[in-house]
């Protein structure tokens, strides 16, 4: 005999239950079947809406029953092809049974436990009948059982326990003189001793096929949903998550006790008793293997950790005071408090200083709970001996589970770590002596990250997924944007890095997609996006909170840069190009470094300095490794170069810096780097990241532009001011050119001051072939005193600076 049990979304529609139907004429093929349903799916919440409504004085349930009668009729309808009017007759007698107990309910103003159950037993009386005039119809020996002849139950009515003496006996004797290929029964609903009807809580449809599982021990009991079997974690917010094969009894309980909504907890104990395996199936999908509980899978011996769940809405209570220290009875009379509220603790955690003790209930219990524990310790309270009772809310229980955790070190380590790495502030833990289960209290907004983060330390091959947010797609932004595109494939199946990027803005509009944008058609997204702020851009980022962000900021926007501290406090990486950030004043700077410490978010900002070329990456392992740099002599202007490279006698100084600005070598406005405000900026920051504090006043700026230049009003009008002063800069390259050296604009530091200016280098100088682009940086360090270590490469363009900055997201990435 097979014992099936089919969910709310299985039976939801005219379409599921004729798929319900066909495994059901399937199964019949070769023995009996017992089929457990549960109500259509939405019906009892409906139920218990019109029930609140009309205890309310609203006569709104009117409306919810009449929505619940054409569902349920409609269903009928669609589902058989003879019109006979007895069904129908019969179903809506049954309507109208409700219809009058939503109307005593409406006129004595009541909803008691004791009625709450005949009201909600209508859902499972309703579907059960339908689906057993549906087989019937086809041709199918089919007959319903109404399960409250069967299982009888104590008075504790919407949560009733089980007499299994009784019931086993009903059970077993009605099934040895069944002759029916398919019987049909109501999950959830019982009835008591005295003939009340009860039922056996939320879930109960699944407890029931235990139930009866249990009591004709039978080879398997299968619970059909609409998902294939237990998976790893939530699939709704962890799309990674997949179906575990295999699971304890154990494993499941746990699962499904934190949150796990495929299982009803109690389930698993009728059959546990007779180590009858449960097997959870798709309905949508029979094929599928879905997962098998038992205590007889292999898989588990090397797996460490088998799934993650949680439970919502979760409040968390601390009883706490110096007058418990060292007094029985405490915990006693605190849980037999909630215990007489029937409270529910989900979570309790104790200090051993037993200075206070901490649990996690459902929200809805709060105010009943708070209320109850105050009063019954209103005396400690008076006399100072406890707090009254604290309370957190907005919470929620996140469960690592596993049978094998006990066996390996470093799982607790290796689940608080990643929560900390995502600033995941754990509020509460408890583990219990068996180690197959490690629960956290965090934040509700915090849930999803958390999930994700846990899943990818534990359940997936290494893959760490990245979650980008690029603020500036113009020529830099739109070449990072294109490799990022281009090396997705690559960084995933070589460095296990999954690369998302979730946001985009420019100055004009913004767009976001949580599962990831596609790269394909960005520019068209991006113009159809919403209108940007730089505030809203950022408020987006935090809204996500997604696990391993990254504001990367392609600008030059002094704005841009205030806010980087903002998204430190978010835990939210920074990767910049923007140099105002990291050239401004000292407390700022300092204030950035210590933010990136103390939320576990790096702030890389490579490209600040020289483009694509790893310099300060390089200065950083050298001052890591315990070097001390004494100085540093560089040209750091790509564009600089790349004027003085190309400008000679021979062309206008003029016509060269506008080459430079049409090619991307300058900043849009080529006064930063002509001024040498922009290398100077550089050099404090090679100084400050070397381990010297220093300010941009500090750096002494030899400008080799003239008055008029420096006094520009405008782009333009500095344009113009270099045609007037052609005579000026033939001078400065008829001086270098008769002294046979080459124009560099060179930054220096050297025994804590700073200098940037224009200098004749001579021939055999490291920087004199420095040629188009190229920036050099030498560092003398106590391990380098004579040899300098020496970076050099191209320091400029769209290309090398898109590069660098995706360097630095993956450098984040393998860290």
């Amino acid at each position: 005999m097979n014992v099936l049990k089919f969910g709310g979304t299985s039976v939801g529609s005219s379409k599921n239950i004729n798929q319900v139907i066909c495994i059901l004429e399937n199964y019949a093929k070769n023995e009996p079947v017992i089929c457990v349903v549960s109500a259509i799916g939405g019906i009892t919440n409906k139920l218990l809406q019109a029930g609140e409504l009309a205890q309310s004085k609203n006569e709104s349930y009117l409306s919810v029953f009449k929505d619940i009668k054409s569902i349920n009729l409609n269903i009928l309808f669609e589902l058989l092809t003879n019109q006979d009017t007895t069904s129908k007759e019969y179903l809506e007698s049954k309507l109208q049974a409700l219809k009058s107990l939503l109307d005593g309910i409406y006129l004595i103003n009541e909803l008691s436990p004791k009625t709450t159950d005949k009201l909600v037993s209508f859902g499972e009386l309703l579907s059960s009948y339908i689906i057993t005039e549906a087989l019937k119809e086809r041709g199918n020996n089919a007959v319903r059982k109404n399960s409250q002849e069967l299982i009888i139950t104590d008075s504790n009515f919407t949560k009733a326990e089980v007499n299994f003496d009784i019931t086993n006996t009903n059970i077993q004797s009605y099934f040895t003189n069944s002759k029916q290929s398919i019987t049909i029964i109501p999950g959830f609903i019982s009835q008591s001793e005295d003939g009340e009807q009860t039922t056996l809580g939320r879930g109960g449809s699944d407890f029931t096929a235990a139930i009866i599982a249990a009591a004709l021990k039978v080879n398997r009991l299968e619970i059909w949903t609409d998902v294939s079997g237990m998976y790893t974690a939530n699939p709704k917010l962890v799309k990674q998550a997949y179906p575990i094969k295999n699971l304890s009894y154990q494993e499941a309980m746990e699962l499904s006790h934190f949150g796990a909504k495929v299982l009803y907890p109690p389930t698993v104990q009728p059959v546990l008793n007779y180590n009858i395996p449960i097997h959870i199936k798709n309905t949508m999908e029979p094929d599928a293997p879905g997962t098998v509980i038992s205590n007889e899978y292999t898989n588990g011996k090397t797996t460490v950790a088998r799934g993650i769940s949680h439970i919502d809405k979760i409040s968390l209570l601390t009883l706490q005071g110096n007058g418990m220290v060292g007094i029985p009875g405490f915990s006693k009379r605190l849980f037999e408090t909630l215990a007489l509220e029937k409270i529910n603790v989900i979570l309790i955690t104790q200090a051993s200083s037993e200075h206070s003790i901490c649990f996690g209930i459902s929200e809805d219990d709060i105010l009943k709970a708070e209320k109850a524990i105050n009063l019954a310790f209103a005396n400690e309270i008076a006399l100072h001996k406890i707090d009254p009772i604290l309370v957190e809310n907005n919470l929620a229980i996140i469960a690592l589970v596993g049978d094998n955790m006990k066996n390996h070190q470093g799982v607790s380590g290796k689940l608080f770590s990643a929560l900390g790495k995502n600033n995941i502030n754990i509020r509460a833990i408890a583990q219990g002596a068996s180690e197959k289960n490690i629960s956290t209290v965090i934040s509700q907004k915090d849930v999803k990250k958390a999930l994700n983060t846990i899943h990818e330390r534990f359940f997936e091959d290494q893959n760490k997924q990245l979650n980008v947010f690029i603020t500036g797609v113009g020529n830099v932004g739109e070449r990072l944007v294109k490799q990022i595109k281009q090396q997705r494939k690559f960084l995933k199946e070589q460095l296990k890095i999954n690369l998302r990027v979730i946001g985009l803005s420019n100055s004009r509009k913004m767009v976001f997609d949580d599962s990831g944008l596609s790269l394909k058609n960005w520019k068209e997204s991006l113009e159809n996006g919403e209108d940007a702020t730089l505030q809203d851009f950022l408020e987006r980022v935090k809204t996500f909170n997604l696990r391993n962000s990254i504001f990367v900021d392609v600008t030059a926007n002094e704005t841009v840069a205030n806010m980087y501290d903002a998204y430190l406090k978010e835990s939210i990486a920074v990767v910049a190009c923007n140099k105002i950030a990291c050239s401004s004043e000292l407390a700022n700077y300092q204030n950035l470094k210590y933010l990136s410490r103390k939320y576990n978010a790096p702030f890389l900002f490579e490209t600040n300095v020289g483009a694509g070329l790893p310099i300060i990456d390089t200065l950083n392992n050298l001052v890591a490794s315990g070097d001390r740099v004494t100085s540093i002599q560089a040209v750091l202007s790509g564009s600089l170069n790349f004027v003085f490279n190309n400008f000679n006698d021979e062309t206008k100084f003029h016509d060269v810096v506008k080459q430079a600005q049409a090619e991307g070598y300058t900043e849009p406005d080529p006064r930063i780097d002509l001024s040498g405000v922009d290398v100077a900026r550089k050099i404090l920051i090679l100084a400050r990241e070397s381990g010297t504090d220093m300010n941009l006043e500090d750096i002494k700026n030899n400008s080799f532009l003239t008055k008029a230049n420096l006094e520009s009003n405008s782009v333009d009008d500095f344009y113009q001011t270099l045609i007037g002063d052609e005579a000026h800069f033939q001078q400065l390259y008829a001086s270098a050119k008769s002294k046979n050296c080459q124009l560099k604009y060179v930054a220096q530091f050297n025994d804590g001051k700073a200098e940037v200016g224009l200098r004749e280098i001579p021939e055999g100088h490291p920087f004199y072939n420095l040629e188009g682009k190229d920036n050099i940086v030498m560092f003398y360090t106590k391990r380098y005193p004579e040899q300098p270590m020496i970076i050099k490469g191209a320091g400029a363009g769209a290309d090398v600076t898109a590069s660098g900055l995706f360097s630095d997201i993956i450098r984040i990435g393998n860290n």
